[in-house]
């Protein structure tokens, strides 16, 4: 065995020594570097004739081909044995079932308020929609409701920044704005119509979303859901009111048998007013009477505040609470529950 061979077989036992990939170069660095001992050799053949550069040089490339063989292999070691170790330290246990994501479904009541549409849909009537920051006017004056009312109280909503003091901003305590709004945009459409005494396409309309009230406990949430419907024609009456509205529990509670009563009540923005109650013939509820809705003839003011003549249009208006129907539909007995987020809950309605 030569030198060159001698100094292979040492840079190989060397770099078989190495137990890091720093310890590997430190070692590369000894026999590859600038001052390596390969690199050394090759500078001593300057002092050669050609004929010896030819031979000599052709057995330095050989021995640095070996030394370069065996830095890739003990390179190659060194990342094997790392990866396994990186992964014994984080094995996993494949004999355990795989977690898998569970499917998602609709809020309870943003399935009864899916069903309200449809059913009421059905009937013609359209989906209205609003902003929940209302102005004063919107969600008071023009419902007839005097500045003295206490629904207006501090205690009694939300008032936010904006606005003015005569006309402050507030969170809607009710969704009936949204009909005034609607009213009053299907008014202007068809205004040349009205002014030239031809009328105009009957107002009939829902209106589901959220609102906002200081209340809270077992059936009362400081933001809870609200479905306000309107009809206003030229012939629109009570009786209407009671055809529409049975049918509608009717179909909502899939209960042929359900009864209904219309209570004597008062609200400012309908004249004569009325509670709703409804009665289950059967199942757990069977007997008792339950508040679902407030309802009435539409007040001549309010008729006004949309831009039409009270002595012509007339209607009916109605506002129930979906999270109320829900309770009732899926027999939950706190209305928090809708709101806890409790994912052992809610996936029960999926």
């Amino acid at each position: 065995m030569n030198e060159l061979d001698n100094l292979a077989e040492a840079a190989r036992a060397e770099f078989a020594q190495a137990a890091t990939p720093a310890d590997l170069e430190n070692a590369k660095a000894r026999y590859l570097g600038k001052s390596g001992r390969i690199t050394e050799l090759m500078k001593g053949m300057a002092a050669l004739s050609v004929d010896e550069k030819k031979t000599r040089g052709a057995a330095i490339n050989l021995a640095k081909q070996a030394i370069e063989s065996a830095l890739s292999q003990r390179r190659q070691a060194l990342a094997d044995a790392e990866l396994d170790a990186q992964l014994k330290a984080e094995a996993l246990d494949v004999s355990l079932p795989g977690r898998q994501r569970g499917a998602g479904g609709l809020h309870p009541v943003s399935l009864t308020l899916e069903r309200i549409e449809a059913i009421f849909g059905s009937m013609g009537f359209e989906v209205a929609e609003g902003p929940e920051i209302e102005s004063d006017w919107f969600n008071f004056t023009a419902l007839n409701t005097p500045e003295d009312h206490p629904a207006r109280s501090m205690h009694d909503t939300f008032y936010v920044e904006g606005g003015s003091a005569k006309a402050p901003n507030l969170l809607r305590t009710h969704t009936s704005p949204m009909q005034i709004r609607h009213a009053v945009q299907h008014v202007k459409r068809h205004r040349a119509a009205l002014d030239a005494g031809q009328g105009m396409p009957e107002i009939r309309v829902i209106a589901p979303g959220r609102t906002y009230r200081v209340d809270s406990d077992a059936t009362h949430s400081p933001m809870f859901h609200q479905c306000e419907g309107l009809w206003i024609g030229e012939n629109v009456s009570f009786k209407d009111l009671k055809v529409v509205f049975t049918d509608f529990c009717r179909t909502f509670f899939e209960s042929g048998d359900l009864v209904l009563r219309f209570r004597p009540s008062f609200f400012p923005f309908t004249e004569p007013s009325a509670e709703i109650d409804i009665q289950f013939q059967s199942g757990p509820l069977a007997g008792r009477w339950l508040e679902v809705a407030g309802s009435g003839q539409v007040h001549p003011n309010v008729v006004r505040n949309m831009g039409l003549d009270p002595e012509r249009y007339i209607g009916f208006a109605f506002g129930m609470g979906p999270d109320r129907l829900t309770m009732l539909r899926y027999g939950v007995n706190d209305l928090r529950l809708f709101f806890d987020g409790d994912v052992r809950f809610l996936s029960q309605f999926r």
